[in-house]
């Protein structure tokens, strides 16, 4: 791992970092390919916008610079950028706030999944809670993920799916959810809860290999039951197809159309790893 904060390569931060007291702050995970970022405009934008709402300034020029400094040593790799709302005084109260940039690059991940085959998902019992004034936003906040994903520790299974306290069905620990019926793609609306990842835009507006609307609403666990194809998405993995979900009667799901089109969109347009 090399990383840099506030420019400088260090690996350390002080213990009054409001984002390791509070969790005051927001971060992005991007794949790194043939030493570019190529989905850097929708992270940069992410950041942008989630900064405004955390009420954090945030130097774009800085984080680009420092984020194209480390990715352009890699051919594959995968970059994380923490921005937080820097040092404090203790308590919830933010004043003038520094905030604090952290840019560090990892190795690529060790591939997981047969995209050819998909991926064994199952259900997580943690639920997520509806918050609208924080959704989607990608925060330092994370402790629901980090619980469901303590739920299993099968090699085997890939993910799990997490649905709201309400019960509907929301995304991934790390994924968003994408459900294909009769030919019509589906993916939860996430004005209440979870996270607006920077793939699900990619395939919201650019929409990569994708010739049907997607259309953006509630969804049910029954609707995954009589899904055609699900598939996963995040700015790291690209697309993962769902082969099994366990516990649930998923014999119709299978890598279709609809997946392998966005499979080789992405890898075509970004470099997206197509299968291992």
């Amino acid at each position: 791992m090399h990383a840099l904060v506030d420019g400088t390569p260090v690996e350390t931060v002080p213990i009054d970092d409001r984002g390791l007291q509070y969790g005051h702050g927001m971060f992005e995970t991007c794949r790194v390919i043939n030493e570019r970022i190529p989905l850097w405009q929708f992270h940069a934008a992410r950041l942008s916008a989630t900064a405004a709402r955390l009420h954090i300034p945030l130097d774009v020029a800085a984080v680009d610079a420092e984020a194209r400094a480390l990715a352009g040593k890699h051919s594959d790799a995968v970059l994380k950028i923490l921005v937080t709302a820097g040092q404090g005084r203790r308590g919830y109260r933010s004043d003038a706030v520094t905030p604090r940039r952290i840019v560090s690059v990892f190795s690529a991940p060790v591939e997981t999944v047969d995209r050819n085959i998909g991926a064994t998902v199952r259900l997580c019992q943690m639920r997520l809670a509806v918050q609208p004034m924080l959704a989607g936003l990608k925060h330092l906040n994370r402790l629901e993920q980090v619980l469901a994903r303590a739920e299993w520790n099968d090699a085997s299974v890939a993910e799990g799916l997490m649905c709201d306290v309400d019960g509907r069905l929301v995304e991934g620990t790390m994924t968003n959810l994408f459900l294909v019926r009769d030919g019509r793609i589906v993916t939860p609306d996430l004005s209440r809860c979870g996270v607006a990842g920077v793939m699900r835009r990619v395939l919201l507006e650019l929409r990569p290999g994708i010739d049907t609307p997607i259309e953006m609403r509630d969804v049910t666990l029954e609707e995954l039951d009589e899904a055609d194809e699900c598939f996963l998405t995040n700015a790291v993995i690209g697309i993962w197809p769902v082969a099994r979900i366990l516990d649930r009667d998923s014999a119709r799901l299978r890598p279709g159309r609809i997946a392998r089109s966005i499979m080789n969109a992405l890898e075509a347009r970004f470099g997206f790893p197509r299968s291992q």
